[in-house]
C-alpha cells in the first residue's frame, strides 16, 4: 500500500470515528432542544409531539445514519433554533473565521521563522537573551486575556475601533481585513513565542552539528551553510509545528471571537451548544474535524516532499 493511500484510508476513518463521538456526545449530554423550545413549562405530552415532529423519538443509530447519509449528499439538515438550513445559518461565518485563522496563520509565520532562525545563530548574546525572554512572556499570556487587552488599548484609550460594530467584506474590504488585525495578533502572538521556541532549538542543533562545521572548513559563508544545509534540515520540524500551530488556532478562534465580537463560526458554535442546536453543531464539529485531518495531511505530504525517506 503506498503511502498516500495509507493516508487517505487513515484520515477517513478518523474522520467517521469522530461523527460517531460527536453524535454519541450530544445523544448523552444533558439537555433537550424541544425543552429549549417550548421553555421549561411545557407539558410533557407537547414536548413529546414536538420531539415527533422533529423526528428525535427514533432510535439513535437511525438518526445517526440519517444524518450521515444527509450530510454526505451535501444536506446538512436545518437549524433547531431558526429552522433555517445548516448551511442558511452559517452563511459567511466560516468565510469569517477562516480567514481570521489564515491572518493568524501568516502573522506567525511571518514572525517565528526570521526571529527563530536569526536568535539561534545569537544564542548567547542580547539578541538571543531578548528572544529568549520575550518569548517566554508570550506564551504565559492565553489569546484570551491578550485579546481582552488590545481591547482596552486599541478600542477604549485610542478608540480606533469598535469592537461591537463588524463590517462586511462586501461592503467595506479594506475594513474588514484592518479589524482582523487585532484578532490575529491576539491568537499570533501566543503561538509565535512557541513556534520561536522550536525553530530556534531546531536550528541551534543543527548549526552545532559536524557537517555544518565541515562546510564552513570550506570556506562557505553563514549564508549559504544556512540556506543550503541548515534550513533545509529542519524544514521537517518546523513545517510540522507550525501546521500544528495552525490547528491548534481553532480553539483560539472560538475564544476570541467573542472577545471582539466577530460573528464568525465559533460564536455561532458556541450558541449552537447552549441551545441544543444539534445539526448546527454537529456540522461545525465534522468540518473543525475535516480542517485538522486535513491539516495533518497536508503536514505529511510536505514532510515527505521535502524528505523522501520518510516512510509512515
Amino acid at each position: 500500500m503506498t503511502y498516500f493511500l495509507r493516508k487517505c484510508i487513515t484520515m477517513l476513518v478518523t474522520l467517521v470515528i469522530v461523527s460517531v463521538l460527536a453524535f454519541v456526545a450530544f445523544q448523552i449530554i444533558p439537555g433537550d432542544p424541544a425543552v429549549f423550545l417550548l421553555g421549561l413549562e411545557a407539558t410533557p405530552e407537547n414536548v413529546e409531539a414536538l420531539r415527533e415532529q422533529m423526528g428525535l423519538n427514533r432510535p439513535a443509530p437511525v438518526l445517526y445514519f440519517e444524518w450521515l447519509r444527509q450530510f454526505v449528499s451535501g444536506d446538512m439538515g436545518k437549524s433547531y433554533l431558526s429552522g433555517m438550513t445548516v448551511q442558511e445559518t452559517l452563511g459567511d461565518r466560516l468565510w469569517i473565521t477562516g480567514v481570521l485563522m489564515l491572518l493568524s496563520f501568516i502573522f506567525t509565520v511571518i514572525l517565528a521563522v526570521p526571529i527563530g532562525v536569526l536568535s539561534a545563530q545569537r544564542k548567547t548574546g542580547p539578541i538571543g537573551l531578548a528572544v529568549t525572554a520575550t518569548s517566554q512572556v508570550g506564551m504565559a499570556i492565553p489569546p484570551l486575556f491578550l485579546g481582552i487587552i488590545l481591547t482596552y488599548i486599541f478600542s477604549t484609550i485610542f478608540r480606533f475601533f469598535t469592537p461591537t460594530t463588524f463590517p462586511s467584506i462586501q461592503e467595506n474590504p479594506t475594513a474588514f481585513l484592518s479589524f482582523l488585525i487585532l484578532p490575529a495578533l491576539a491568537i499570533s502572538l501566543p503561538r509565535s513565542a512557541m513556534a520561536i521556541r522550536v525553530i530556534r532549538a531546531s536550528v541551534f542543533a543543527e548549526m552545532s552539528k559536524h557537517y555544518v562545521r565541515s562546510a564552513y572548513s570550506r570556506g562557505r559563508r553563514t549564508g549559504e551553510v544556512l540556506f543550503h544545509h541548515v534550513l533545509l534540515n529542519v524544514a521537517v520540524p518546523a513545517i510540522t509545528f507550525l501546521l500544528l500551530t495552525l490547528t491548534m488556532m481553532v480553539t483560539d478562534v472560538i475564544v476570541v471571537e467573542r472577545v471582539f465580537s466577530i460573528p464568525g463560526a465559533g460564536r455561532l458554535l458556541i450558541r449552537s451548544i447552549e441551545t441544543r442546536d444539534y445539526p448546527v453543531v454537529q456540522t461545525l464539529v465534522v468540518v473543525v474535524a475535516i480542517l485538522v485531518v486535513g491539516l495533518n495531511f497536508l503536514t505529511d505530504i510536505l514532510c515527505r516532499a521535502v524528505d523522501p525517506r520518510i516512510t509512515r
